[in-house]
């Protein structure tokens, strides 16, 4: 069922099949051909229209596809970190400025405990060694959740990575960890409550733009394109406020086969999208 695509229209409510029939070698050549090349050598093969600012992405499936190749499910997760390592340097190469990926959630902790050993160390391997591709590439890395949980090495890892990559300013590369979408509203209310108890601030002062001031992601664009791989039709707890007009895309190819061509196809349906935030077409029509 690889190659059948899926995407849900928020606007309009509108769901539907796209770009049915794409051949599931597509994406499993593409990555093989990129494998080796740097971001700069990376071509925009098959962009037909105006790409998004900012992606959010739900890596799934990476246990399932290790499962189909009849290797353990931690396998799936480090064949993950090249099709990461492929994504961030396509985005950076193409101007994509922001690209938020859904690596460990909160719930996530109810996995078995060795696949959360194995995940807490490719983590911590993954964000040393690639420090130095994201520092050449001028790509500041953030992360988001509460990293209270993990062991101190991939918090200092994760921290001193973050530090040496802080004015890094040609793309924002965000990592959300033991996080969720209902934690990050919870928490966001609790700080607005402590200042309105404290007498800084008035009820009637609480405001969309305030609310999101205090949320993880405060420093950044609301996604443009979401993207979940894996066949799973959800967003699963993530970037709950901040998808309120995202155009959502899903896939069911799995995370370690979602290449460049598979990442162009969802470029490509997002660049079909017509963006009405609530406005009718002539409205868009005559404001363009």
């Amino acid at each position: 069922m690889h190659g059948r695509r899926r995407h849900w229209q928020q606007d309009d409510a509108h769901y539907g099949h796209s770009l049915s029939g794409l051949a599931p070698s597509h994406c499993r050549d593409t990555m093989k051909e990129l494998s080796s090349v740097s971001h700069a050598d990376i071509p925009a093969r098959n962009l037909q229209g105006a790409l998004p600012h900012h992606v959010a992405v739900i890596m799934d499936g990476n246990g399932r596809w290790a499962m189909q190749q009849g290797l353990p499910r931690t396998a799936g997760h480090k064949k993950g970190v090249d099709a990461v390592r492929s994504i961030v340097r396509y985005c950076r190469h193409q101007g994509i400025g922001y690209l938020t990926l859904f690596a460990f959630s909160s719930e996530n902790w109810s996995r078995p405990q060795q696949e959360i050993r194995v995940l807490t160390d490719l983590l911590c391997a993954s964000i040393d060694t690639e420090a130095r591709l994201l520092i050449e590439n001028d790509i500041r890395l953030s992360v988001i959740g509460d990293l209270t949980r993990f062991p101190e090495s991939l918090q200092g890892s994760i921290e001193r990575t973050c530090r040496q990559t802080r004015n890094n300013g040609s793309m924002t590369l965000t990592i959300a960890l033991n996080y969720g979408g209902q934690w990050d509203i919870c928490n966001a209310f609790q700080s607005i409550a402590k200042r309105v108890e404290r007498g800084e601030l008035g009820v009637a002062e609480i405001t969309h733009q305030l609310i999101q001031s205090h949320l993880c992601t405060h420093d950044l664009p609301d996604p443009d394109l979401f993207i979940r791989t894996g066949g799973e039709i959800r967003i699963s707890n993530f970037l709950l406020w901040q998808l309120a007009y995202t155009e959502l895309f899903f896939t069911d190819t799995y995370w370690p086969d979602f290449d460049i061509g598979c990442f162009e196809i969802a470029l490509n349906d997002y660049a079909e999208r017509q963006r009405r935030f609530g406005n009718i077409e002539r409205q868009i029509k005559e404001s363009a």
